[in-house]
């Protein structure tokens, strides 16, 4: 995409999966990325984790096939932070079982082994904890440590932002005070 966009460098970051992905591309493009803002960043799950991680997708995908995208998502929805939840809510009319079900196979997918694996990311970051056990605050915390230019951000993921807009109201003031630091 930057390439296309005829972009070196970008400020990348995104939420729960975005952020792992955030994190990903700054650990295999040093060069191209100019800052990241991982929010609400998943678990780095062990081997035992990551098998249960795996069978909690699978089983996912299984029930969007085999009962639909709602019935799919419907153990599911009560766990997740409530604007998470109303995003997915939000999204389920405008998605079809095939594409959720084959989304769902980033289970299969680990995003690290360990932080340890994260300190090669010398950009600089804005880490926003997330709150619930699948985004743990710890791991957000761990992770700006061993990051060499990571920042935790005295914000975080929280039960009452419900909408998109709850969560660019809480968020933006703390990411453009970050970018802004970073043009100066």
């Amino acid at each position: 995409m930057l390439n296309y966009l005829k972009v070196d460098k970008a400020i990348i970051g995104g939420t729960g999966l975005g952020a792992t992905l955030s994190l990903r591309f700054a650990a295999a493009h040093h060069d191209r990325t100019e800052a990241i803002i991982p929010i609400s960043i998943e678990e780095i799950e062990d081997d035992e984790a990551n098998r249960a991680e795996i069978e909690f997708m699978d089983a996912f995908a299984k029930r969007v096939r085999t009962k639909g995208i709602m019935a799919g998502w419907e153990p599911i929805l009560n766990d997740l932070a409530p604007v998470i939840r109303t995003l997915v809510e939000d999204a389920i009319p405008r998605s079809n079982p095939e594409s959720i079900a084959a989304a769902a196979a980033i289970g299969h997918d680990r995003s690290f082994r360990n932080v340890d694996e994260l300190k090669e990311i010398t950009a600089p970051a804005l880490i926003i904890p997330g709150m619930d056990r699948r985004h743990p605050v710890e791991l957000s915390k761990e992770i700006a440590k061993i990051l060499p230019n990571g920042r935790l951000a005295d914000i975080a993921m929280n039960p009452d932002l419900k909408t998109s807009d709850d969560l660019a109201r809480q968020f933006a003031p703390a990411i453009r005070k970050f970018i802004t630091e970073l043009k100066s």
